[in-house]
Formats: structure tokens, C-alpha cells, sequence
């Protein structure tokens, strides 16, 4: 991630979520946007049990949100890191 002195005005950020879905099981693909030179992304998946009513939209569901928390421990990792550099100090944030 890229250091700022101050921030100005407001930014807006995207995540974009690809899902798809093969033989009873959904993948997700979670990638966030910031505008600048960070670059995160993460997966998640859900499959199908063999007692459960097939519903896709469940499956999305699970896969997305598995997609996205993975995606929010990324970005936890990164300022951290970008904390890290700054201090030259170990740091831990909780997840």
C-alpha cells in the first residue's frame, strides 16, 4: 500500500466479486480497488452437500463471504505491514 502524510478529500475504493460454479461446488474472487498501487485479492469456495437442496444462490453466498473475510485479513495484513515500515516496530492487529 502507498503512504500518505495527510489525507485529502475522499477516496472511494471497489471490490469486484467473480463467481462461478463447476460440478457443485462455487468459487469466488474477491479483488479490491483502490486507485493506487495496492493490489489485494482472495478466494473463497462453498460446495454442495449431498443432504442439502441445491440452491445456487446459498453457494454464492458462502463463496463470497469466505471470499471477502479473507480479503479483510489481507488488508489487516497490509497496514500492518505498511505500520511496520513506518515504525520499524513489530506490529499486531486483530483480526
Amino acid at each position: 500500500m502507498s503512504t500518505r502524510t495527510a489525507p485529502t478529500g475522499t477516496r472511494t475504493w471497489s471490490v469486484e466479486i467473480r463467481i462461478d460454479e463447476h460440478d457443485g461446488e462455487t468459487h469466488a474472487q474477491a479483488r479490491l480497488h483502490t486507485g493506487d498501487a495496492t493490489s489485494l485479492s482472495a478466494s473463497g469456495s462453498a460446495r454442495l452437500s449431498p443432504r442439502d437442496r441445491d440452491v445456487p444462490e446459498i453457494g454464492d453466498e458462502l463463496a463470497a463471504a469466505r471470499a471477502l473475510s479473507r480479503l479483510a485479513h489481507e488488508l489487516l495484513d497490509a497496514a500492518a505491514g505498511d505500520i511496520e515500515n513506518l515504525t520499524h516496530e513489530h506490529v499486531d492487529l486483530d483480526h
